[in-house]
């Protein structure tokens, strides 16, 4: 073997064995313990839900009034369910006209709503549509006097627990001020209640 051969085959075997105490090396400086571990939580989101009792007895908000005149009053019970998965902070009102006219346009002389809590249900009297309510128990003013008409209107004295009902009276008056341009008028009110959640907390 040529002497020029036998040194190409020394240099060649020291590269090998540099490759090779290199990955070694490699090895040995990236090598590392590892350990993991985990956990897992079901999270659920609430739900609020307002709810009118199904028309009937425990909801006359459908019943239409005819020929009313300037003094009349127009009564109807109801009642407003919290179905939520917890308390609300508040619940609104919002009334608008899907058909109008100066009953609800004319805040003076229209239509004016009060509504009213019985601590137990109201005891209805009369018969349809002129109804009468008496309160056996404790009464309380849910929403003061004002014009049918309004938006976002907060109602108080409500109770705003999860799973609660309050027994509620709506009282309409046409007032005795209004003239002859208010004779053979018609409206017809919506009423949308809106329950707001409760405050932020832990949970």
């Amino acid at each position: 073997m040529s002497p020029h051969r036998h040194l190409v085959r020394n240099i060649l075997a020291s590269i090998g064995l540099v490759g090779a105490a290199a990955s070694v090396a490699g090895l040995t400086t990236y090598a590392s313990f590892t350990d993991s571990t985990s956990a897992s939580g079901s999270i659920s989101s609430g739900v609020v839900d307002v709810n009118l009792a199904a028309p009937g007895v425990d909801n006359r908000l459908t019943v239409a009034a005819t020929s009313v005149h300037p003094g009349d009053t127009m009564q109807r019970a109801f009642k407003l369910s919290n179905s939520s998965t917890a308390g609300m902070a508040s619940i609104t009102l919002t009334t608008t006209a899907t058909t109008s006219s100066a009953l609800d346009t004319d805040a003076t002389n229209g239509l004016q709503m009060v509504i009213d809590r019985c601590s137990v249900a109201w005891v209805e009297a009369g018969t349809a549509p002129a109804y009468t309510y008496t309160c056996a128990g404790t009464t309380s003013t849910v929403l003061a006097s004002r014009a049918v008409i309004g938006s976002n209107l907060t109602l108080s004295d409500l109770t705003l627990t999860a799973g609660a009902t309050d027994n509620l009276r709506l009282t309409l008056t046409f007032p005795s001020s209004a003239g002859n341009s208010f004779q053979n008028l018609s409206s017809t009110i919506q009423y949308s209640f809106t329950g707001t959640q409760r405050a932020a907390q832990a949970a």
